[in-house]
């Protein structure tokens, strides 16, 4: 395929690092960029879904927006693994908690992800409901952490396909049946793209609401004050 590629406006790979940071808002995309990057380049902002390149402690450094859900994640981390020579995907995300320990603020790394979605069958034959992140990523992120004095929590997420539904309740049901103790909406395609690439990746969230209190974030939280998954993922980059 030709550069750029049909979701990624950069005609040059070289401009793209080997680890690529990738929350799912591109505004948070671009806060990480403004806040802790240096000598940045965009090299991607088709429909807004910005990335961008700079240096984090004088080594390059990508971070660029997933968009929401799987098929979005899917096509933009395919691209990046398998055009541009990306090796490594960390996915930073939100997460809604389905357990009362897993507080509002909290690191979470994914060591495992289930979903009922399609999306791993049918691109790739993988029949499994639940992928794992890779191991050696996963062991240099906890690392990371405990470098920088962050408490990071090891969680199984559920992957959903479904923001608003009428069944308000099946959260409980996967939580008491594949183990899940919060949701996203990205890490399971992550994990089949990198599964089926041979290629590595890893997910840390941060918990932004909660299904078993009254407490929840405001949209301008989430983008500013998501820092410590964000450090911890550059320490390890």
């Amino acid at each position: 395929m030709a550069y750029p590629t049909p979701h990624n406006a950069c005609d040059n790979p070289d401009l793209i690092a080997k680890t690529v940071l990738m929350p799912g808002d591109p505004l948070r995309a671009k806060y990480i960029a403004d806040n802790y990057l240096t000598d940045v380049v965009c090299f991607n902002s088709i429909r807004n879904m910005y990335g961008f390149t700079g240096k984090y402690n004088g080594k390059k450094i990508t971070v660029m927006g997933s968009g929401m859900g799987m098929p979005s994640i899917g096509i933009y981390s395919y691209e990046l693994f398998s055009f541009y020579g990306v090796e490594n995907i960390i996915r930073i995300g939100s997460a809604g908690s389905y357990d009362p320990e897993l507080r509002i603020y909290d690191t979470i790394l994914v060591k495992e992800a289930f979903s009922e979605s399609s999306f791993a069958r049918v691109a790739y034959d993988i029949k499994s409901k639940k992928l794992k992140p890779n191991a050696s990523l996963c062991t240099k992120l906890k690392k990371a952490a405990e470098k920088l004095n962050i408490n990071l929590k090891e969680a199984t997420c559920h992957s959903s396909d479904v923001f608003y539904s009428m069944h308000p309740d099946y959260w409980k049901f996967v939580k008491e049946k594949y183990g899940c103790t919060c949701v996203e909406m990205e890490a399971f395609s992550l994990f089949a793209n990198a599964k089926a690439l041979g290629k590595k990746a890893a997910c840390l969230l941060t918990i932004s609401d909660s299904f078993v209190e009254d407490t929840i974030t405001t949209a301008e939280e989430r983008q500013n004050h998501f820092n410590d998954m964000i450090k911890i993922a550059l320490q390890l980059a």
